[in-house]
């Protein structure tokens, strides 16, 4: 009893005033005792029965701090129990506690943005060392050493893909202490070149996706949800977090990245795994000591070398310019794969030798054995590395690594297989459709660096020729000083900035489109008054022919033609991603397949122009006077192209008609906020192409009154949808080998399909039953939802 008096005295003792901690402007700590106390009321008495009493809490963390044992104890609930008792906009406030402070402290909900959580049991990388974390050998019992480098090398692939997955490169793979002080593993053959491996691996992915610049974007908001809709989850915990930081991807902090010999990291991994293959076929010289185990071991040995030595080889490859290193990528994707499922069927015999299984449970570990791996500190780098997020974030788990990495080589495989097509069309298109398949920030960084190189498509084609065949000018532009003109360079080097956009995670490419808009705008103005002396000038000079004297104002229409296609092009991206991100709320879906509707209809007009014009080029070119009759039935042919579009804008209106009629009749997805008004969530969303005047003369009045009077009676007249499916069904020809424009043309069916029985449902039942309730979901296409109708 005298002793846990004397301790109680002396946390006492120890125990600071409430106005030892600082409050102020510059920090987000504050007494908000009374308001806990006033929380914890009636509450919980798991949770009412901690001393509330001279204790402070960080709001971004969810946790009390005593002050008097300096322990963290976690309180889940607690933010539950605020937020019941905060309403909607209100936040803590207390007497030293100020609005800067309480906006401060709301929580981001990203582990890699907290800090001082985790003490360090280290303060160097020497004394981990002298405290024995990071022995060498592993053990003296050779198969124990076996068996710890397995794990180690499954804990680092973990960690590399927490690391390429956004998370710090110095709390991921670099709290392997072995790859800190390399040398000191020369003596483990094994250890050594499998880390020599992962560092020059490191080195060569850190280069890709600096040179790409893909990462300087945060993929979404990490700390709110994708709509305001879900802000109710924040009851039950129910976030969705989308987004990474990829900011973080190639900050190194010092890291020793590069190495004397790691040029030769590839021949070290070979002897090794020569040395462990011969081992397996003979039995002669067993790796360790336990023979009954010496084939499972070699096995899950050689997989690993297999797919590291074969992953370093498609980075490198895939990094030659101008495509060259593509097709032999490609065969060493094909082996990473295999190895893979090597790889995961060691599981089994790892887990059976094993003495020990993972506390976390077998779901949660970052080894195939189950074991922790040895040789790691995640905090330890946060005392090296000032910049460094000191807090250690949780490690993806062996399987999802395993996971992550099939996915990565089959982007890959795709970047691979793209036929490097000279045409911008085709390039756009192969992006756009890459990035359905929302590819992480490593293989965009590889499509961007094969698209873009020294200023040139692919590196070969230069952005003038590019653009002349997009164009559609003919061949001799070529030869003309043009291309050196300031406004052909500035649009050229647009045509780059939207390839790179392109590239970039969702969030960003959105944000970033909907700004160059207005640069694209700007060009479009200077190209039709300047361009034309300057062509007019160049072509005279070129070919010595003043025979036509509107040559040049022909040249400037076609590239002021393509321009503006593209810029609409752009356009009708930017909104589309915004369903991609969640963006509008069902009551704002008919606004924006409106404004989708005006903006497909100009791109259409545009790329009709320029096919009409190719097409009659193509015929100057090669037709022969007897088939003049047949040119004369072709002149009326509309192009797939045009029809593709067609697809889209009968699709758009029809949704906006729907959505008008329900509004109208029904008055539902009305727009009733008391925080903003119908006509100022219009300007919110398209402010960016009300700036850039794109299309001109559209508003919010024009959108008004083309919905206003929108009638299911007039809308049955004249059903969109079923000319939407009678096109999609006609183009299914036009594509025959194209399986993923089949496949879109197939979903635009069924979206119809869908809408067109909801339309007739909706007619046939009446619009004035009450018991009729609408929905709209995005379960066939991702931007064209489709109307379900139940009966309460």
């Amino acid at each position: 009893m005298a002793t846990e008096n004397t301790e109680e005295g002396s946390r006492d003792s120890q125990m600071p005033s409430l106005n030892s901690i600082s409050s102020g402007e510059n920090t987000v700590w504050a007494d908000v005792t009374p308001l806990l106390e006033a929380a914890c009321r009636g509450c919980d008495a798991t949770i009412a029965h901690f001393p509330l009493l001279d204790m402070e809490i960080y709001l971004g963390f969810h946790f009390f701090i005593l002050p008097y044992g300096g322990s963290i104890l976690s309180v889940e609930g607690v933010d539950m129990i605020i937020l019941i008792y905060l309403h909607a906009g209100e936040l803590i406030h207390g007497e030293n506690f100020s609005l800067f402070a309480a906006m401060s402290a709301l929580e981001i909900m990203d582990p890699k943005m907290d800090s001082g959580i985790e003490n360090c049991r280290y303060c160097s990388v020497d004394e981990a060392i002298e405290n024995g974390a990071a022995p060498v050998p592993l053990s003296i019992d050779r198969t124990i050493d076996v068996q710890c480098t397995i794990d180690i090398m499954d804990h680092l692939l973990s960690c590399e893909a927490t690391w390429q997955k956004g998370h710090s490169l110095a709390q991921t793979v670099f709290s392997c202490i072995y790859l800190l002080r390399l040398d000191r593993t020369s003596s483990h053959p094994l250890l050594h070149s499998y880390c020599r491996v992962i560092r020059a691996t490191c080195n060569t992915v850190i280069s890709v996706v600096s040179d790409a610049r893909t990462h300087e974007a945060i993929a979404s908001h990490p700390g709110l949800p994708r709509r305001l809709e879900n802000i109710s989850g924040v009851v039950n915990h129910e976030w969705d977090f989308p987004g990474v930081e990829e900011d973080l991807f190639t900050m190194a902090y010092g890291l020793p990245l590069h190495g004397v010999g790691d040029e030769k990291c590839l021949s070290m991994l070979n002897a090794v795994e020569e040395t462990i293959s011969r081992q397996l076929r003979a039995y002669v010289g067993p790796l360790q000591g336990n023979l009954d185990l010496e084939e499972g071991l070699c096995k899950a040995l050689l997989c690993r070398l297999r797919f590291r030595k074969h992953f370093y080889h498609v980075v490198t490859c895939m990094k030659r310019p101008q495509g060259r290193g593509l097709e032999l990528a490609r065969k060493h994707i094909a082996s990473c794969l295999l190895e893979l499922v090597e790889i995961f069927k060691t599981t089994e015999f790892l887990r059976s030798s094993a003495s020990s299984i993972c506390e976390d449970g077998t779901e949660e570990c970052t080894t195939a054995s189950g074991h922790k791996p040895i040789g790691f500190d995640a905090s330890l780098n946060s005392r090296l590395s000032a910049p460094a997020p000191p807090r250690a974030m949780k490690i993806l788990s062996w399987k999802k690594a395993l996971e992550y990495f099939e996915k990565l080589l089959h982007d890959l495989d795709a970047i691979c297989l793209f036929s490097l097509d000279p045409l911008l069309e085709n390039v756009l298109r192969f992006v756009v459709q890459f990035q359905k398949v929302q590819p992480d920030l490593v293989a965009r960084a590889h499509l961007q660096r094969l698209l873009i190189q020294d200023g040139k498509l692919y590196g070969r084609d230069p952005i003038f020729s590019v653009i002349s065949k997009a164009a559609g000018l003919p061949e001799t532009t070529m030869n003309f000083n043009v291309q050196n003109n300031e406004i052909i360079v500035h649009l050229g080097q647009l045509v780059i900035n939207l390839v790179k956009i392109l590239c970039t995670n969702t969030a960003w490419q959105r944000r970033k489109l909907g700004k160059i808009l207005q640069d694209w705008r700007v060009i479009h103005l200077q190209v039709s008054p300047e361009l034309e002396l300057v062509l007019n000038k160049e072509f005279r000079e070129k070919t010595l022919n003043s025979a036509d004297e509107n040559v040049g104002i022909k040249l400037a229409d076609k590239i002021l033609n393509w321009v503006e296609e593209q810029t609409y092009w752009i356009a009708s991206r930017f909104l589309v991603l915004g369903f991609e991100l969640e963006l509008y709320s069902s009551s704002e879906y008919c606004m924006v397949y409106w404004y989708n509707y005006v903006i497909m209809i100009k791109l259409a007009e545009k790329t009709h122009l320029r096919t009409v014009e190719r097409s009659e080029i193509a015929k100057r070119k090669g037709k022969k006077k007897r088939d003049s009759a047949k040119d004369l039935t072709k002149d009326y042919h509309v192009s797939p192209s045009i029809l593709w579009l067609q697809c889209h804008i009968y699709l758009s209106e029809g949704l906006t008609m729907m959505l008008a009629a329900l509004r109208n009749e029904r008055n539902i997805f009305q727009i009733i906020s008391p925080f903003n008004t119908e006509h100022e969530r219009f300007i919110q969303h398209f402010e960016l192409l009300q700036k850039a005047c794109i299309p001109e003369h559209v508003s919010y009045y024009s959108f008004k009154e083309s919905t206003n009077r929108c009638r299911f009676s007039t809308l049955s007249l004249y059903n969109y949808f079923k000319e939407a499916q009678r096109i999609a069904k006609e183009l299914r020809g036009s594509f025959p080998h194209d399986e993923e424009r089949l496949a879109e043309l197939q979903q635009i069916e069924q979206v119809a399909e869908h809408n067109g029985i909801a339309l007739n449902v909706i007619c046939r039942v009446g619009t004035l039953d009450p018991a009729l309730k609408v929905t709209f979901e995005f379960t066939h296409h991702p931007y064209f939802a489709i109307a379900v109708v139940k009966r309460s």
